[in-house]
């Protein structure tokens, strides 16, 4: 085993048993969405449907407590080679704020887009995933372990993702996430190289803009 493939175990067991410390006193919430194939479905919050495209296969779900004020529900689809190796993915997220708070949702972006009647708020980000890791109980990191846990990793460290967020009540306090995400190597970038300042800042408009395009010619969402 290569020095790299061990260094990111040892990061994926110390990822886990922090989630295992952070939620011992919640039982993972119940899921209710079902995936058929290349299709999820999901009967509430929203009432949706989204079927997705040849290469991408799912590779698993979770449910868990986010940060001990939201029941949090995870599908991924990802198109991977024979290694596991992540090259593109699709992560889903069902996310609802628990009864004993009453926190909202404020999304701040200016952009947003109509996907099959719902709109959503759209953000594209740049990011090293090794350097820049998120809180180990973050909703991030969990995705990350879990899909470590099925064998599966980003081909290189270097990633740039569509976010897409849709509230699904007035009270704002349900959403429906979607984050399609590549791998950046192909181009021969980085996310320092896109960020403000960065040698190919420049190029950070078209290639967000790529991002979103490609995120809905492989998914396709119906009421």
């Amino acid at each position: 085993m290569s020095k790299k493939r061990k260094e990111e175990l040892m990061i994926t067991i110390l990822i886990i048993a922090a989630l295992s410390f952070a939620t011992s006193s919640f039982v993972d919430p119940p899921q209710t969405r079902t995936v058929k194939d290349r299709t999820l479905s999901s009967p509430q919050m929203p009432a949706v449907r989204l079927d997705f495209s040849q290469p991408f296969h799912y590779a698993g779900s979770q449910s868990f407590i986010l940060y001990d004020v939201a029941n949090a529900e995870q599908h991924f689809f990802v198109d991977a080679d024979k290694d596991g190796r992540i090259r593109r993915m699709y992560w889903i997220q069902f996310e609802g704020y628990l009864p004993s708070n009453t926190h909202t949702y404020d999304y701040k972006s200016p952009k947003t887009v109509n996907i099959a009647g719902l709109d959503f708020f759209a953000d594209a980000y740049a990011r090293n995933v090794k350097t820049n890791p998120g809180r180990p109980d973050s909703d991030g990191s969990r995705a990350r372990a879990f899909l470590a846990g099925r064998s599966y990793r980003f081909v290189s460290d270097e990633v740039a993702f569509v976010r897409l967020v849709h509230l699904v009540d007035k009270a704002k306090r349900n959403e429906m996430m979607i984050i399609y995400l590549e791998d950046l190597s192909p181009m021969n970038l980085s996310a320092a190289d896109l960020a403000d300042g960065g040698k190919a800042a420049g190029q950070w408009e078209a290639i967000s803009a790529g991002l979103l395009e490609r995120a809905t010619q492989s998914m396709k969402v119906s009421k």
